[in-house]
């Protein structure tokens, strides 16, 4: 429904850019108040459950016109590519921030039970509070409006200083319906073999993510490299998107995530051998298994958003309609499909084999679910990922074809 309201309209300011404001401010206001320490609706469950409901909604409204911003700069390759390289960096620097290095900063700020603590991250020890203390609401609210300027910024700059050049035409626009989504979905193979390289690719993400803390904990048994491991785990995701345009030209569309693929496979075995008895104090054995997978992981599933254009130019010319938003809230559907699966099931699967999240210990059986959650199913996912890549029918020599098509209808 977002997708269809958005590709069917548009402003003197553009498309999809004036959304970066119009929803912008409701997001961050919305995102305020679920860390504002406001007395009267401290710890209601309906005041959370209605804010929650609005902001993602509202987040909806924001990230299906980012998301469609890609395709309506350029159509250029190249562009497209290096642009994706440019996002996927920012996006996992803001990962490190949220994920990892946000929980510490609360601690840094919380004034109860104060002492020099091991932050996890190499030694380093900092003055930290409980954070978990009723006392610590403002600590989280004044950290959180640090992170919520940075984000406001973020958005008007991105609404500033970007130029929509290819977008649908007015008699495009005034074509959209509701059904396209299901006309893109029937005619439009590339985006369904895309959407399940997405939902595949999220999954196995999904599945690591959710069982990480259990396999630190109790198949190796040092919760406390976390920290650490994290950090190490972030590097590849920054610093490296700079080289995939120059490697995606070496080796071609496909290649680039076959061997992407491939290097997580190998980061995957790197942790099962560090899941064996008398490996588990190898601490340079999980930096090497955790980065290599980190690497191969970022790559793919950072890369693969390069070919969401694509697929809507493709949309364009078999249906005449450029749908940006539409096929961006379809990859979003795949999206959250593979964020449910990747959460729920290992979690299933661990009930399966007997796993007690209150236990301080867990027996053979709850150890081999760990692995296989966090090792061999996902290694699986990330093979027949491969597959589903190796059959995508868009090649670069379609995408100049494609382009040059288009250009001449609206010329």
């Amino acid at each position: 429904m977002v997708g269809t309201y958005v590709d069917k309209r548009t402003s003197k300011a553009g498309k999809y850019r004036p959304w970066l404001l119009r929803a912008g401010v409701p997001l961050v206001i919305l995102s305020a108040l679920l860390f504002a320490p406001i007395p009267g609706v401290r710890g209601s469950v309906p005041f959370a459950f209605i804010v929650y409901l609005a902001l993602d909604l509202v987040y909806s409204v924001v990230n299906i016109p980012y998301g469609s911003l890609n395709a309506s700069l350029t159509r250029d390759p190249e562009s497209i590519d290096k642009l994706t390289s440019t996002r996927m960096m920012l996006a996992n620097s803001a990962n490190l921030l949220v994920y990892t290095l946000f929980p510490m900063f609360v601690q840094m700020a919380s004034p109860k039970d104060r002492s020099l603590k091991d932050t996890g991250f190499f030694g380093i020890e900092l003055n930290l509070g409980n954070y978990t203390d009723p006392s610590a609401n403002y600590a989280w609210f004044g950290v959180y409006s640090v992170y919520m300027l940075i984000g406001a910024v973020a958005l008007f700059i991105c609404y500033k200083f970007t130029k929509e050049r290819v977008v649908a035409t007015a008699e495009q626009t005034a074509n959209v319906k509701t059904t396209d989504l299901f006309l893109e979905l029937k005619h439009n193979r590339p985006l369904v073999i895309l959407g399940l390289f997405f939902m595949l690719a999220f999954t196995f993400m999904f599945f690591m993510n959710t069982v990480n803390g259990f396999f630190n904990q109790y198949v190796v048994g040092h919760s406390e490299w976390m920290g650490a491991v994290g950090l190490v785990a972030s590097i590849p995701g920054i610093a490296f998107p700079i080289f995939w345009p120059k490697l995606k030209k070496i080796f071609g569309k496909k290649g680039f995530f076959h061997i992407f693929l491939a290097m997580f496979i190998v980061g995957e075995l790197l942790t099962y051998v560090w899941s064996r008895e008398g490996m588990h104090d190898a601490l340079w054995l999980a930096y090497i298994a955790t980065f290599i997978k980190q690497w191969g992981l970022t790559s793919a599933t950072g890369f693969m958003w390069a070919l969401v254009p694509e697929v809507i130019a493709y949309g364009e010319l078999k249906s005449g309609k450029r749908n940006a938003a539409i096929i961006n809230a379809i990859m979003g559907l795949f999206f959250k499909i593979g964020f449910t699966i990747g959460g729920a099931i290992p979690l299933w699967l661990l009930a399966v084999y007997g796993f007690n999240e209150t236990g301080a210990q867990q027996s053979a059986s709850a150890i081999d679910g760990i692995i296989m959650t966090a090792v061999w199913i996902p290694i699986a996912l990330a093979i027949v990922s491969m597959i589903i890549m190796q059959v995508y029918p868009i090649s670069d020599k379609n995408v100049t074809d494609i382009n040059r098509q288009l250009d001449e209808v609206r010329a």
